[in-house]
């Protein structure tokens, strides 16, 4: 087994950043620049994206460790990170509630913002939905990208586990997994602990979308040869990016019957629940396109001027994931209330997406900064005072009396 290389990739850095820009813009309510994302133009979008890097990352931070340390070693520093994730995960829910709570009292906002996040339940029955938040057996739609995240992070020792057998098994078992959850609704309950029963499973199922995860994760680690550089290639990715178009935007979904028929009958294929067939191809297509324009080893993000100062930036964005991911999803309510209040016209929408990408980008500049620990680097000495010679008696009395003196 190869082992898991442990330099950043300036690819994965961007991408991931990119998409951190691109899950706050389309989490902010009512905000017209969604209309501009790439999801409007295809079947995949940002989670794939993020769930993909999330993998290649992954492969980074503990494939090492599960080959240096060993499998009990590794599975030991997975539940170290699902013990993180999972605070941040109720973590971002409580300040979040709070928020909206807050927002609601103040009568300043037009919108009820705890009746759009669809959180009455939880206020009128907090006793059994505060145990089912705990539990992760109740999951709102909007909170539910982190969980899915936690149990495909329970994976992770399992499918080194089989790695170690053959690592075909873990291609096994990625696929049944999603074969299950697509056609066999395996899944897990998202209002177990309402009063009345309900069906609804988590909006992003775990045991579907680990296929995209594993798929980057197994190209880090190695189990997977990156794909080759073929003219071929990119002229079918290409294709497949371009021909989703009529069946993605919103202007040729509106306008055409056939196209509004069609996703019906085949939801099957485009289900971002499930994670479809097709997001898969279509997110593989860009995928592979991006990975070409990197260049190799992702030359060409290694530039200078402004534009390398913006890649940057949004590297540096990519580097904080997580806490920039769970900051994004607080502001992105309050920012939607702003701008809904604000009327929701272009200045405002210009104003409020500027602003929560100043704080994005502030919080990830400022979490590397923590994460360097500089409290631990030795203060700087210093200079010495110089002293005027004296007389050497002077000089010898004790301090008290030159003073006195």
């Amino acid at each position: 087994m190869q082992n898991a290389p442990r330099s950043r990739d300036p690819r994965l850095d961007f991408f991931r950043g990119l998409g951190m820009f691109i899950i706050l813009i389309a989490h902010i309510t009512g905000n017209p620049w969604t209309l501009y994302i790439p999801a409007r133009f295809g079947f995949s979008d940002a989670t794939e994206m993020f769930v993909f890097c999330s993998g290649m990352a992954s492969a980074i931070a503990f494939g090492a460790v599960f080959n240096r340390a060993g499998w009990a070693l590794g599975t030991l520093r997975i539940l170290h990170r699902i013990w993180q994730v999972y605070w941040v995960h109720i973590g971002v829910f409580s300040v979040t509630f709070a928020l909206m709570a807050a927002i609601d009292i103040s009568f300043l906002f037009p919108r009820d913002e705890i009746g759009a996040l669809n959180l009455y339940p939880f206020v009128n029955n907090t006793a059994p939905n505060l145990i089912g938040l705990l539990t992760l057996t109740y999951v709102p739609n909007y909170f539910d990208i982190l969980p899915m995240y936690l149990v495909i992070l329970a994976l992770i020792p399992v499918m080194m586990a089989l790695a170690r057998l053959d690592v075909r098994l873990v291609f096994g078992l990625s696929l049944f997994l999603w074969l299950a959850a697509t056609f066999a609704n395996l899944g897990f309950p998202a209002e177990l602990w309402f009063t009345k029963p309900s069906t609804r499973q988590w909006f992003f199922n775990p045991f579907a979308w680990q296929m995209v995860f594993f798929t980057g994760f197994s190209l880090m680690m190695g189990w997977l040869p990156a794909p080759p550089l073929r003219r071929w290639l990119v002229i079918v990715a290409l294709a497949l990016v371009v021909l989703s178009v009529p069946f993605a935007w919103y202007k040729i979904i509106g306008a055409s019957e056939f196209v509004r028929a069609w996703r019906k009958d085949w939801v099957i294929l485009i289900d971002k629940t499930h994670f479809g067939a097709f997001r898969y191809l279509h997110f593989l297509a860009l995928a592979y396109l991006a990975w070409v324009l990197a260049g190799p080893g992702g030359a060409r993000l290694r530039t200078e001027g402004r534009l390398g100062q913006l890649i940057g930036l949004i590297s540096k964005v990519g580097q904080q994931s997580l806490a920039v991911f769970a900051i994004s999803m607080v502001i992105a309510r309050v920012l939607g209330a702003v701008l809904n209040a604000a009327g929701g016209g272009p200045l405002a929408a210009f104003a409020v997406n500027a602003i929560g990408f100043a704080i994005i980008i502030g919080a990830a500049y400022l979490v590397a900064h923590i994460k360097h620990q500089p409290w631990a680097k030795p203060a700087p000495k210093a200079p010495e005072a110089r002293v005027a010679p004296g007389p050497p008696e002077a000089a010898s009395a004790p301090l008290a009396e030159q003073v006195r003196a």
